[in-house]
């Protein structure tokens, strides 16, 4: 097999408009390179989305590459360098959507699985690819119920590396080895609308509810552990009024999201802020909506079988980070698996002029490939 395997490969899925929820072809593309080395193929559609769960083998442990084929709109098309669909290289620079997040992770995790089965075709255990169209959409005709089609028949994953772009300057230099919880809540403060000239007669929201949502901008929620930073809260939105000038609304709605650690759960958070609310005797209704539980992978063998094998193809100390956003770990870790992410470089994902470098895509299969020789050898 020549240098450029992962790069062509990349090529091949970076020329597929895959807008989420589409996948266009690119489960296609991957499953053709499975089958040929002994995977066995099922394709799960549910509703608009596609799903793909590969295996090769029967018996456990499972080693699972986790990923999506479905990228972000590609935003107004003549503030690209270059057409995001049609893969272009410039100063070693690969430019195209979904080049960082994550087609580049997925080719380099077919190489991967290639040249290890070649070099070792009686592997123990089983590797398995579930790979969605749904990680940048809603996110619920995807990987959570690839997921609950597994649990339904009791086949387990025991360790799922999800190809999220997660370094930052160098290869390799972090890994994600869980994610904080999200939670999200529109508040609505009623209060009764009226002429500003005769407030006494008007119950403003936005006075009214000022002392709470400042309360709620200063608590501290928790101080993080040695994996997790604080809880974050976050106002997102804020709407009120009519547009006039001389009128006082009737209502103030309010849109916040907590980024949490292990150290709460969403119900204590929940509790939490009511209780605020309640002390200001606000007139409130309140909606909460959950993006999804925080996941924690300690060290253990996916752990160290990732840093050992960044330390011996790049040299360099890998270090463990639960900080950015949500990603479909969240779904696959509360089967038991220990799941891990690694990826190239995220400086440029869901950016215009989108782009990795390519000396960093076959030093990504090779750790792959070596993370696979650690667990399944």
């Amino acid at each position: 097999m020549n240098h450029s395997d992962t790069l062509e490969l990349s090529l091949q899925l970076l020329r597929q408009p895959s807008v989420t929820p589409v996948d266009h072809d690119c489960q296609n593309i991957m499953a053709d390179r499975l089958a040929k080395i002994g995977f066995n193929i099922e394709k799960l559609r549910f509703e608009d989305v596609d799903n793909l769960w590969a295996r090769r083998g029967t018996e456990n442990p499972v080693f699972c590459f986790a990923g999506h084929t479905d990228v972000v709109p590609t935003g107004h098309l003549d503030a690209w360098n270059s057409d995001p669909f049609q893969p272009t290289i410039r100063d070693g620079k690969l430019y195209g959507r979904g080049s960082a997040d994550m087609k580049t992770a997925l080719a380099a995790m077919v190489v991967a699985s290639e040249r290890f089965v070649a070099k070792h075709p009686d592997h123990k255990g089983s590797i398995a690819f579930l790979i969605t169209s749904d990680e940048e959409g809603p996110s619920i005709n995807g990987t959570v119920k690839v997921v609950e089609t597994l649990e339904a028949r009791n086949e387990k994953m025991t360790w799922c590396l999800v190809g999220e772009p997660s370094s930052t300057n160098q290869l390799g230099d972090i890994v994600k080895n869980g994610r904080r919880g999200s939670l999200n809540a529109v508040l609505t403060v009623n209060g009764k609308q009226g002429h500003v000239a005769y407030p006494h007669l008007a119950e403003n929201p936005i006075h009214l509810a000022s002392k709470a949502l400042n309360e709620l901008c200063e608590t501290v929620w928790d101080n993080g552990n040695e994996y997790f930073p604080a809880t974050s809260f976050q106002i997102s939105n804020i709407q009120a009024g009519t547009g006039a000038t001389n009128v006082i609304p009737g209502h103030l709605k309010v849109t916040f999201n907590f980024r949490y650690s292990t150290e709460v759960t969403a119900e204590i958070l929940q509790q939490r802020v009511l209780e605020i609310l309640d002390k200001h005797k606000l007139n409130y209704d309140i909606s909460w909506t959950f993006s999804g539980l925080p996941f924690l992978t300690p060290v253990g063998e996916l752990v160290n079988a990732a840093k050992t094998a960044i330390k011996g193809v790049t040299g360099v100390e890998t270090v463990l980070s639960t900080s950015g956003g949500t990603s479909d770990g969240r779904f696959i870790a509360p089967t038991g698996a220990q799941v891990l992410e690694l990826g190239v470089l995220n400086a440029t994902i869901h950016q215009i002029n989108e782009h990795v470098n390519v000396d960093d895509l076959e030093p990504l299969a090779e750790i792959y490939e070596q993370i696979l020789v650690q667990l399944l050898t």
